[in-house]
């Protein structure tokens, strides 16, 4: 069953942008009801609403989350001195804003989603491959960031209300009372602000980057005056020569490893921006400029701490629950607890949502969607994967190993053999004569590159023989799927560039 354009006046929009000619010479193109609903619509460009402020708040949440500073901190550990983790961190800003951009500019300019921008490069149906890792990895993660905020949210309560700590010493499936208490209510939040769809999405995390990026700059001033206006700059043997060099540029690959997630659905965000100079400036702002910052306050923190009593931090929270002050100690668990849930929505929900959306159109919109892939989150018992080594290292690293292959493929059929001519309406359609119908809906020949490096990047990441190299398995898995795939690639296609204009929907819609 099918829906013709013109029997569905809801999405047809006459387009105020320049389209290929061939859009008016084409035939009457058919939205099938298994791949197309509102949600998975491309976005009409007047009133797209992402802006540059937009962006440059959704990476001052993401850059300035618990879990990126323990990475940086791990650094200083290392043996890392302060110029050596500034240059590590700028090599990985280099990289994942050049990336980032790659990705934005797609969502932008198509105006759709990831699970269906992935239909390019791999089939309407073959899709289905990349959107169900990224979901799967999504999931797991948003009940363990889930988790984690309530956490915070526990230590924060029982500052204030010492009492309650008597509620955080039972058992109920692996978690306190107190602690099923605050892990329902920070996942109440969460569903809360999706149900209201994208554009609440924007403005939290318009709302709730400042507020990380004050806080931890305040926390940088505190800690730098504590230390007598003197940090350390490493610790007692920095290291040097060949050692120091690796864990550098290691540092930077693992930081575009961190966000593999997001280099990949960034267009789940990016589609919503009215042009590339928005995604190209607030990127540049939120991706480079700030991770410096990042960067500058990791190294006062951990410097200024050292210097104290020797000590090297794990993350900054700890320094937060020394704070003799209780209103300034839940002031720095407010901020943390705001910026977890900015980033768990932004990296964790966003993503699941669309895609589940993706597998059943007909039924599930992007609310309906986001309600289940938050429910899986809770029955999964994420912080029974958390407290689980095996799992974090083996599944969740294991699966996140694929994501640099999946980039690869996506990104060298879109920019290399397309040249970013892209026929959106097709993206739509089940017509077996369709440009992304491949076999059956399935491009083998995208499937044929991904898995043998996908392999490889396994191998790669998880066995202990290649440590070495374990860092770059990103970028070594999305540099060979991308070889691979442009060698089997047909070379004699004719490609056709068609807006989405023509069944775009408005943005207030998503």
């Amino acid at each position: 069953m099918s829906t013709s354009l013109d029997l569905a006046p809801e999405l047809s929009v006459a387009s105020t942008h320049p389209v290929s000619p061939l859009a008016d010479s084409q035939p009457e193109l058919a939205l099938s009801p298994r791949l197309h609903n509102r949600d998975l619509a491309p976005t009409r460009i007047e009133g797209r609403r992402w802006g540059r402020y937009s962006i440059f708040a959704l990476w001052t949440n993401d850059v300035h989350n618990i879990a990126n500073y323990s990475f940086a901190m791990g650094l200083f550990a290392l043996g890392l001195g302060g110029w050596q983790i500034l240059l590590s961190l700028a090599i990985g800003a280099a990289l994942v804003y050049f990336f980032m951009n790659l990705s934005g500019y797609m969502g932008q300019k198509t105006g759709v989603p990831f699970p269906v921008i992935s239909r390019i490069a791999f089939g309407i149906h073959g899709a289905q491959i990349p959107a169900l890792i990224r979901a799967v990895i999504a999931i797991a993660w948003f009940g363990i960031q889930t988790y984690l905020a309530s956490v915070v949210l526990r230590v924060l309560l029982t500052a204030v209300w010492p009492q309650m700590a008597a509620y955080d010493h039972d058992s109920i499936l692996g978690l306190s009372s107190l602690g099923w208490v605050c892990f329902v209510s920070i996942w109440l939040v969460q569903l809360v602000i999706l149900a209201y769809g994208m554009e609440m999405v924007r403005r939290y995390e318009a709302f709730a980057g400042p507020v990380i990026l004050l806080t931890v700059a305040a926390l940088a001033v505190f800690m730098y005056f504590k230390a007598d206006a003197r940090i350390a700059w490493s610790v007692a043997e920095p290291l040097t020569g060949y050692e120091m060099w690796r864990n550098i540029f290691a540092g930077g690959a693992l930081w575009l490893a961190i966000y593999g997630t997001l280099v990949l659905n960034f267009c789940d965000f990016a589609r919503s921006s009215p042009c590339r100079k928005t995604i190209r400036v607030g990127n540049f702002w939120g991706l480079p400029v700030n991770i410096l910052v990042f960067a500058m306050i990791t190294v006062v923190l951990c410097g200024a701490q050292f210097r104290i009593n020797g000590q090297i931090i794990d993350s900054p929270t700890q320094i937060v629950a020394a704070i003799p002050s209780t209103a300034f100690l839940v002031l720095g668990c407010l901020a943390f607890l705001i910026v977890t849930v900015a980033v768990n929505i932004m990296a964790n929900f966003v993503a699941p949502a669309f895609v589940l959306s993706n597998l059943a159109p007909r039924h599930l919109n992007f609310r309906r969607a986001g309600l289940i892939s938050a429910t899986l989150a809770v029955l999964i018992l994420p912080w029974n994967l958390y407290n689980s080594p095996l799992v974090i290292v083996y599944f969740l690293s294991g699966l996140g190993a694929l994501l640099g292959p999946l980039y690869g493929v996506i990104m060298s059929d879109y920019w290399l053999l397309r040249k970013g001519c892209i026929n959106v309406p097709q993206l739509y359609s089940e017509d077996p004569t369709g440009a992304y119908h491949y076999t059956k809906g399935i491009n083998l020949r995208a499937v044929a590159a991904f898995v043998p490096a996908a392999l490889l990047a396994i191998v790669l990441a998880l066995v202990p023989n290649f440590h070495s190299v374990a860092p770059f398995s990103w970028l070594i898995g999305a540099g060979i799927a991308a070889a691979l795939y442009l060698l089997i690639a047909p070379r004699k296609c004719q490609y056709h560039d068609v807006s989405g204009e023509c069944i775009a929907v408005d943005h207030s819609s998503h």
